[in-house]
């Protein structure tokens, strides 16, 4: 491991506009649970699978049911950045990181301190409503009781990008751009199984690809580093 780390920080220190792309492992560290590990919340018991609740077709036809899981199971907002969180801040602010880009919906990156984050599937600090568009926060979600609904009586919607729908086009595209401009990708915490964004590491035509997961990923092979462990652990490792 410490071989792989110098490795990572000799990549760093040879980088100008690094760009990195992190899934679900990125928060684990901050005790919001990933959906496919062991304890993940796919492997746990519901009425309905996780992946049937969080469609757009459940939310539709049994809000009521919707809200329960989502505020038991995707709000936590008590939870605080973690080591990956600030250590990307810090390469930002150094001008070392141009751009995040996130499959996670808690916010944690922006609540480090990260200005340019770009969230392909949406965040929970936003809840719009469906007939007059007004936004709400996710303390107003989270407190409500059952369906959570706007001051005109509208039902309110996350922000985020449930299954069967799309992603939201200019971010997708903007995500893209970067990581073809960039010179160094480092893809972290993320299983590289969710598509769109997993293809994003297709379009990588710069220096050096790492790639940081406690499991092996479909991608490993194409990589110039992988590193398995913690991400946060080991980008604390490296000096800014």
């Amino acid at each position: 491991m410490t071989e792989k780390i110098e490795q990572l920080q000799s990549i760093i220190d040879k980088s100008d506009n690094i760009v990195f792309f992190g899934g679900a492992g990125v928060s684990t560290e901050s005790n919001i649970p990933d959906f496919r590990s062991t304890d993940g919340i796919y492997n746990q018991k519901y009425k309905y699978p996780p992946e049937i609740i969080l469609s757009h077709d459940f939310f539709e036809a049994k809000t009521e049911e919707f809200y329960e899981f989502y505020k038991d199971k995707m709000l936590y907002l008590d939870a605080k950045p973690n080591k990956a969180h600030l250590w990307l801040a810090k390469a930002e602010r150094a001008k070392k990181v141009s751009t995040v880009i996130t499959q996670n919906i808690d916010g944690l990156h922006q609540k480090a301190g990260s200005k340019r984050v770009f969230e392909l599937h949406g965040t929970v600090h936003r809840n719009y409503c469906q007939e007059c568009f007004k936004c709400y926060d996710a303390e107003y979600v989270k407190n409500s009781t059952g369906i959570p609904r706007c001051e005109c009586g509208g039902i309110l919607k996350p922000d985020v990008v449930l299954y069967d729908e799309s992603l939201d086009p200019y971010i997708y595209t903007s995500a893209l751009r970067s990581v073809e401009s960039s010179d160094t990708l480092i893809i972290a915490g993320t299983s590289l199984t969710v598509y769109p964004a997993a293809s994003l590491v297709d379009h990588f035509c710069g220096r050096y690809l790492v790639l940081i997961n406690r499991d092996a990923t479909p991608k490993d092979s194409l990589a110039d580093l992988v590193i398995h462990g913690s991400v946060g652990e080991i980008l604390d490792k490296i000096n800014i």
